[in-house]
């Protein structure tokens, strides 16, 4: 379980292992958002780059 929380990045994805567990944060200081689309139109076009699966 992470200790850190990161109050400026929300985050529900609980199988990320920088999900803070104890609240809907993130506990990373920053993350990556990155585009899957030549160009990102809306938000389905992009995704967390920092995501990593729980072990």
């Amino acid at each position: 379980m992470h200790q850190n929380i990161n109050p400026s990045i929300g985050c529900t994805v609980h199988e990320c292992k920088y999900h803070a567990q104890t609240a809907e944060k993130c506990s990373l200081n920053e993350i990556k958002v990155v585009k899957h689309e030549e160009n990102a139109t809306t938000k389905e076009c992009t995704d967390c780059g920092s995501f990593e699966k729980q072990n």
